[in-house]
């Protein structure tokens, strides 16, 4: 098992399989707020579901409504358990305050480097701790 440490953001616990994108990601436009399907076109995970995974990404893009996205993904059951950035912007921490996602970034090690789809991870986010164990 490998351990990280990072910042808490948000607080919480969560725990499932990683869905990790090496780009960016717009909420707002680019995730199907009913479903959790990453509809961006040109997007390395287009056509896949955030719901239920712990999402690993290096940070938002887009306009603020992306925060409100989060938010409709989580009333509508397809919110990812967990986020973990490498660098959270405002975007992604409002979201997450709303959505009540755990939410951690600046981790020791790069999370795209350590974390691969299909990992197990455990998010910690109160301790801001990640624990992986590769799949």
């Amino acid at each position: 098992m490998i351990r990280l440490k990072g910042r808490k953001i948000v607080g919480g616990a969560a725990e499932g399989l990683a869905i990790v994108s090496p780009e960016p990601i717009s909420f707002f436009g680019g995730v199907d707020p009913k479903t959790g399907v990453i509809t961006e076109r040109e997007h390395p995970l287009n056509g896949l579901s955030v719901a239920g995974k712990v999402l690993v990404f290096p940070r938002g893009k887009g306009s603020t409504v992306g925060s409100y996205i989060l938010y409709a993904l989580a009333k509508n059951g397809a919110a990812p358990l967990a986020i973990i950035n490498i660098e959270t912007e405002p975007i992604i921490a409002a979201g997450c305050v709303m959505a009540g996602i755990p939410l951690v970034d600046r981790l020791k090690k790069s999370s795209l480097k350590v974390i691969k789809n299909g990992d197990f991870v455990r998010v910690l986010a109160d301790k801001a701790i990640i624990e992986v164990e590769k799949g």
